[in-house]
């Protein structure tokens, strides 16, 4: 496991790097939005630039990439052009987003432009494969996704779609249909992740009987009461919200950013104000009325970048579609929270940043992260 970063625009960096070299790139590209006035955010990722992240992922690599929900068409054609093939479109859900609206007054009021933004659709794409996806597997240990990985646990017996194609093993040995338990490996992984808002686990069905809205600092079956990471890997902490009777939430949640996880790594740095996180803008500006902001600043704070993403949903996304022990690349590094989160689970991660002072703060956090997986 090792990491390294890299300054500079990411096509440029990439022209250095050998064919075939990364096994899967997770990345929280710019949305083409113009986000708070930042020139990182002026158009998503060009052709070209995909055609350099495409070149340096092994055959059946995934693409994982971030967007808004205005520009995602922007992002996806881009990324097929480059010669990807389209997978799938994930969800993150989440319910601090802000509405980018013109209100009116007068006869008018009470109309407005826009809805109150709560969703980030995820592109999932694939380098297209060398032969089978099996023989790709076994020559590149790429091309397929760890699904058994990203299982959520659960206590209820699956069966049918809920469990999926489990396998029969138990500390890696085979189980015959006697012993073989569907729960002990959870549920399959859907593409709809959340972060716990009250407002999105409310739009979710609940059973009947459900004692309370599941909030992720239920106790588990080991007696842990603290929040529990979306999708963990098998033998971890596991979700048990409320004997599993409750709201479907539960098999999609992954905890929001808080201070803490923004700062880990940059204590000797100098805490920043909300005023300078927004750079001068007041609540009700365009500026942060837009649907990145969705990604949570916190006053105070010493990492001032606006759109931080929680490193447990970086985790399970990097656990997805990286093979054990592989390289994950982030061509658009930010704050560094892909790097964090691949070091965690064990990958080594290069990545790319445009932006001095972003890179010296994924320097930071990354490092942080480095010593604890150690």
């Amino acid at each position: 496991m090792s990491y390294q970063l890299n300054f500079g625009l990411c096509e440029e960096v990439l022209r250095g790097m050998a064919d075939n070299s990364v096994d899967a790139i997770v990345t929280d590209p710019p949305y083409g939005l113009s986000f708070m006035g930042h020139k990182w955010d002026y158009q998503v990722p060009t052709v070209q630039q995909w055609m350099e992240c495409l070149r340096v992922l092994k055959p059946g690599g995934h693409l994982l990439a971030f967007s808004g929900s205005r520009t995602y068409h922007r992002l996806v054609v881009n990324i097929e052009d480059a010669g990807f093939e389209i997978r799938d479109q994930l969800m993150w859900i989440y319910g601090s987003g802000f509405p980018k609206s013109k209100n009116l007054t007068g006869v008018h009021q009470g109309k407005g432009t826009a809805l109150k933004p709560a969703h980030e659709p995820i592109v999932m794409a694939r380098k297209p494969l060398l032969g089978t996806v099996e023989s790709n597997v076994c020559e590149f240990g790429t091309g397929a996704l760890n699904i058994d990985l990203c299982r959520i646990p659960t206590s209820e017996d699956l069966t049918g779609g809920a469990g999926g194609l489990l396998s029969h093993v138990r500390d890696n040995k085979p189980l015959d249909a006697s012993e073989w338990n569907p729960a002990e490996l959870g549920r399959w992984p859907a593409n709809v992740m959340h972060d716990g808002s009250e407002e999105v686990v409310a739009e979710f069905p609940s059973k009947a009987g459900a004692a309370a809205p599941v909030t992720g600092k239920e106790p588990t079956a080991n007696g842990f009461s603290g929040s529990v990471a979306f999708g963990g890997l098998k033998g971890r902490v596991a979700h048990h919200h409320h004997g599993d009777e409750g709201s479907a939430a539960r098999f999609f949640y992954c905890p929001k950013v808080n201070k803490t996880e923004r700062d880990e790594g940059m204590e000797r740095f100098v805490p920043v104000s909300a005023s300078e996180m927004t750079g001068g803008r007041k609540e009700g500006s365009v500026g942060i009325n837009d649907p990145r902001a969705g990604a949570g600043r916190t006053s105070g704070a010493r990492n001032n970048h606006s759109t931080v993403k929680p490193v447990a949903l970086m985790r399970y996304l990097c656990r997805l579609v990286t093979p054990v022990g592989g390289v994950v690349l982030d061509p658009f590094t930010g704050s560094g929270s892909t790097g964090k989160a691949a070091l965690l689970d064990g990958f080594s991660f290069i990545g790319i940043e445009a932006d001095p002072d972003h890179l010296t703060t994924a320097a930071a956090r990354i490092a942080h992260s480095a010593k604890v997986a150690q």
